[in-house]
């Protein structure tokens, strides 16, 4: 059988691209600074730093953010540790550093770029929605003159440019043409869409990125790329990056395991895995899970059971139905078929496997299965009637070592039944 006949794909009905035509979608990796400001993150030594930072080249991860170095001397010593590791080792991403719209937090990037011989892309940020405004007393002639302060200072510097408007997803569209089209005329030519406390919707974020390319970017006359950064307040970080791209952002933003500010960014890890299935990640992914695991020892945050994909429950069942169906088309000699028949995710796309266990909701195709796999001989009736009747008893799955026990128990009544 065919792919296209065993699953009927509701997503793509309406024909409607899941990104324009020829569109290359880019990769910005945040977990080393917008990740690391999470309050419940521990900043990992610069060994685990750049460990991460080989992870995510091997995954085809287009560019990283190395930090934030004026924060101080620490920042700017793993900043420049990171940039002279990709130069020295030569590794396939790019290097950008976030810096608030001041000179002083341009200029060690320029230092720390001259220093490692590598373009290292300046992302300046400024509030721009209005509640900001008035919380910090801005006017936006002041916003004006730092914006057009930094970008010249930085463009002057041989730095590229990404100016970003946080707040961007509530703020007027009359101040973000006057923002953006400034920061574009100083040299900037990248700018950036920041949804800094979750608050949008997909279909506000497609309002938003149209508003952004037809009333700013094409006026403008220059080659400027569109970059989306979003947040989990609402949980829909995942969601509303794909509306992002769809709505014909070039390039989007995320952090392992969606660490970040409060609930944290967009979900690198499952934004690759949503990449891929879509057909618009052409990278191996195998080591995806790797780079969740180390993100989770680096930092102190542990990856819940649930978590989609990397979650230690992903690919497990202990259910008597999806298990039957599961092995029944392992029966088949068919992988695929398998991995596709109850998981809406390929478990071998990421170096996973689908795992059946044995639980008080199994049935006997559970149990016929484990003991199969581990050894055990699946066509005695009376050990499979008491792995069957041990679960039955229990309120969860049972252990592999509950199950070994279980049959050591069985064997030694056996032989003692015939001495």
């Amino acid at each position: 059988m065919k792919e296209e006949d065993l699953i009927y794909d509701w997503n793509r009905v309406d024909g409607a691209p899941v990104a324009p035509a020829g569109h290359v979608v880019e990769l910005d990796d945040e977990t080393l600074r917008d990740g690391l400001q999470s309050p419940s993150v521990q900043d990992p030594p610069i060994e685990q730093k750049i460990e991460l930072l080989h992870l995510m080249a091997a995954l085809g991860i287009h560019t990283a953010d190395i930090g934030l170095p004026g924060a101080g001397p620490r920042a700017v010593a793993d900043v420049r540790a990171l940039a002279l590791e990709i130069a020295r080792e030569r590794l396939p991403i790019g290097a950008n550093c976030a810096a608030r719209t001041v000179i002083a937090d341009v200029e060690p990037i320029a230092r720390i770029s001259q220093e490692a011989g590598i373009p290292i892309e300046a992302c300046t940020f400024i509030g721009s929605s209005p509640i900001r405004q008035y919380a910090e007393d801005w006017t936006l002639d002041r916003m004006l003159r730092a914006t057009e302060e930094a970008v010249t200072f930085a463009v002057k510097e041989g730095l590229p440019v990404m100016f970003v408007t946080e707040d961007t997803t509530r703020a007027r569209p009359e101040v973000l043409k006057r923002l953006y089209t400034t920061a574009i005329e100083c040299g900037a030519r990248r700018i950036c869409l920041a949804d800094t406390v979750g608050h949008a919707t997909p279909a506000g974020v497609r309002s938003l990125v149209r508003f952004v390319l037809d009333e700013i970017v094409r006026p403008s006359g220059e080659d400027v790329k569109v970059d989306w950064h979003g947040h989990r307040d609402r949980g829909l970080a995942i969601a509303n990056t794909l509306a992002a791209i769809e709505a014909g952002v070039h390039r989007v933003h995320g952090t392992a395991l969606g660490i970040g500010e409060r609930v944290g960014n967009t979900e690198m890890d499952l934004l690759l895995v949503n990449l891929k299935l879509l057909g618009l990640h052409d990278g191996d992914l195998s080591r995806l899970a790797e780079y969740c695991e180390l993100a989770s020892r680096a930092t102190g945050v542990p990856i819940p059971p649930n978590y989609p994909v990397f979650g230690a429950d992903a690919f497990r069942t202990g259910t008597g139905v999806h298990a039957a169906a599961i092995i029944k088309a392992r029966a088949k000699g068919d992988d695929w078929l398998a991995d596709r028949v109850y998981s809406g995710v390929p478990a071998g796309l990421f170096g996973k496997r689908q795992v059946i266990e044995i639980s008080h909701v199994s049935g006997m195709s559970n149990v016929k299965y484990w003991l199969a796999e581990n050894g055990y001989d699946h066509n005695d009736d009376g050990l499979c009637q008491r792995v069957f009747a041990l679960a039955k008893q229990a309120a969860r799955v049972l252990t592999d070592e509950e199950l070994h026990a279980c049959c050591r128990e069985y064997g030694a009544a056996q032989a003692r039944a015939t001495s």
